[in-house]
């Protein structure tokens, strides 16, 4: 087997977009709700009722990471689905969430997305590559710890700064869990410190427009799981943003796994992420 080194380092750039391809075949065979909409009958490893298109999608991918396994390569994954796969290596890890806003995609919504992380570790902090493919849009976001973070083929500005409306608000803040009753919860704090909302129903691809600046921050209304955000977190810290996981540890101390941990809040500003910790809290 080769090293840990060697694993982390391998071209995770192109298995992400060799899965890309993969599963826009799948998106293509179901392209209605009524289709994309069968469950399997049984539920994720994340709680939620699995269906057909999101198991199809995860065999997708890890066909890549059996394929990375079969030249040599250890590490273990953990999927939304499946849980932890254990290829040989638990010192690298590959946090995989193959549609990252499944109701979208089932309810043909634009925004759904693949989120692969790699990391040496076992928090947010010790995420070494993180990859985000927005189907709706078509958008590639990527990321390497200390080597910044790109949309497309351009490096994101680590200097964009946040917009704020003229009574100091946070000009458009984004919103994930976006059930009635969390937002009904949160109405006051953001209030405090929103000019607008918007809600994608993707923590990933929310994380990745916090990245670009098109959001100016973006708070989970409720605990979310480290296959959603491993991979946004990590794009928004190498493009100049900051995140924090309230009530981890530390920041960014929240596990890398498929269960709900700590709410995620993300923001351009040290102060846009203390307000947004407070609606979070």
């Amino acid at each position: 087997m080769t090293s840990t080194r060697s694993a982390l380092d391998v071209d995770w750039l192109g298995i992400c977009r060799r899965a890309v391809k993969g599963l826009e075949r799948v998106l293509a065979e179901s392209p209605s709700t009524q289709e994309r909409a069968r469950e399997t009958g049984a539920r994720g490893s994340g709680g939620d009722r699995t269906l057909e298109i999101d198991r199809s999608a995860e065999n997708v991918v890890v066909a890549e990471l059996d394929a990375l396994h079969e030249q040599g390569y250890g590490f273990v994954a953990c999927s939304e689905e499946r849980g932890a796969i254990d290829y040989g290596d638990d010192s690298v890890r590959v946090i995989l969430d193959p549609i990252d806003g499944s109701l979208n995609a089932k309810r043909g919504i634009p925004h759904h997305a693949l989120s692969i992380a790699v990391a040496d570790g076992e928090t947010m902090a010790d995420v070494e590559f993180g990859f985000v493919h927005d189907f709706g849009t078509r958008e590639e976001w990527w990321a390497r710890r200390g080597e910044g973070a790109w949309l497309g083929g351009e490096r994101l500005d680590p200097g964009l700064e946040e917009r704020r409306a003229r009574d100091g608000k946070l000009e458009v803040v984004g919103i994930e869990s976006a059930d009635p009753r969390w937002l009904q919860g949160s109405l006051d704090e953001l209030i405090e410190c929103a000019y607008r909302l918007r809600a994608f129903g993707s923590i990933a691809v929310a994380l990745c427009h916090v990245a670009s600046a098109r959001f100016d921050g973006m708070v989970s209304l409720r605990r979310s799981r480290g296959v959603d955000a491993a991979a946004g977190q990590l794009i928004v810290r190498e493009a100049g943003g900051m995140v924090s996981f309230p009530g981890s540890a530390a920041p960014l101390a929240a596990p890398l796994d498929a269960s709900p941990h700590a709410p995620v809040v993300a923001a351009r500003s040290q102060e846009g992420l203390a307000q947004l910790e407070r609606v979070a809290a």
